[in-house]
């Protein structure tokens, strides 16, 4: 990929804004429609966030969250920084593209998930599609996750090589990153969870007396 995406910091900024905002909203989008009813056929054992960082505000329903504006702002500072970097050093140039495709397609990939989490859980809401009660347990959760986001870098890290593009090669880079990261919490899930037999699926929203 070249011409004006990658010869101004604009477009590339842009684009990364726009897609990390939608990914909020849309995760507050889907942990509302989940409490709206979709978790009486679906749970999801602990937060209904994936990611650390932001279980507490999404645990919370935060519309607007200052670890979401402190994390946007410091990677718009790293978008700025490597783009800058790659003219005045031109040696770094390919460091650009393959860091704005490790965010962007990886956030493309989030997006994927938001676009199938929205349309299942608006018809569980409406009470169509899907009869009966699903329990997913927090290891066995973040092991899907994984598996779904690592097959998305296979994906990428071969059009990277058709394409012979720097920014595909990011993606396949920032989606093994990411699903490693949900292998490791999967583990850690697993050695701390309780055995599921004596012990009740909690799912976010749920209290225990």
């Amino acid at each position: 990929m070249s011409g004006y995406f990658f010869e101004s910091w604009v477009p590339g900024l842009v684009l990364w804004v726009l897609l990390y905002v939608s990914d909020y909203v849309c995760t507050i989008a889907s942990a509302r429609l989940y409490r709206a009813g979709a978790n009486q056929h679906i749970v999801f054992e602990g937060s209904f966030e994936i990611t650390p960082y932001y279980q507490k505000d999404i645990d919370a329903l935060r519309r607007v969250s200052p670890r979401f504006l402190l994390a946007l702002s410091g990677s718009i500072g790293v978008i700025l920084y490597l783009w800058f970097s790659s003219r005045w050093l031109p040696d770094l140039a390919p460091l650009y593209p393959l860091c704005l495709g490790a965010l962007i397609l990886m956030e493309c990939t989030v997006h994927m998930r938001h676009l199938r989490n929205l349309y299942f859980f608006r018809s569980l809401v409406a009470g169509t599609g899907l009869s009966g009660r699903i329990e997913y347990t927090r290891p066995f959760m973040l092991r899907l996750s994984a598996a779904e986001v690592l097959s998305f870098a296979g994906m990428y890290l071969v059009l990277s090589v058709v394409l012979m593009s720097w920014f595909f090669l990011g993606g396949a880079l920032g989606c093994l990153s990411l699903g490693m990261q949900h292998l490791r919490l999967a583990r850690t899930a697993g050695r701390s969870a309780p055995n599921p037999r004596d012990t009740p699926v909690i799912s976010r929203g749920e209290n225990v007396d």
